[in-house]
């Protein structure tokens, strides 16, 4: 039998579809594409909250309303991302140690 007439086999025009080159992207909370909703008390804590957005170029839909508590969680975790944590390299062994003692390392604390 030809291999023309064989449709066992996997298309490959359709199989790229699922990996590679994503048109979108992803879009970033805080951004134009998925403003943060927030809600606050009063118009003076609005104006403060639309100065931190301004600083730090997010977008946001603020609602006032003063009979319900303030949810300003979405901003607040923006804000508050943790740091890198960047270790110290261990030195080498021939390197002079850490402590301050003048010798090597393989020969103080390696």
């Amino acid at each position: 039998m030809s291999k023309f007439f064989f449709n066992g086999g996997s298309n490959p025009v359709q199989d790229h579809t699922g990996y590679g080159y994503q048109e979108r992207g992803t879009i970033l909370p805080g951004s134009e594409g998925a403003p943060l909703s927030l809600r606050v008390g009063s118009e003076s804590r609005k104006a403060e909250i639309d100065t931190i957005l301004i600083e730090n170029d997010l977008f946001a839909y603020v609602d006032v309303d003063a009979e319900q508590d303030e949810d300003i969680a979405e901003l607040e975790v923006l804000l508050n991302k943790p740091a890198t944590v960047v270790l110290e390299k261990t030195p080498g062994r021939n390197d002079p140690c850490s402590c301050g003692s003048g010798k090597k390392y393989k020969k103080c604390c390696g």
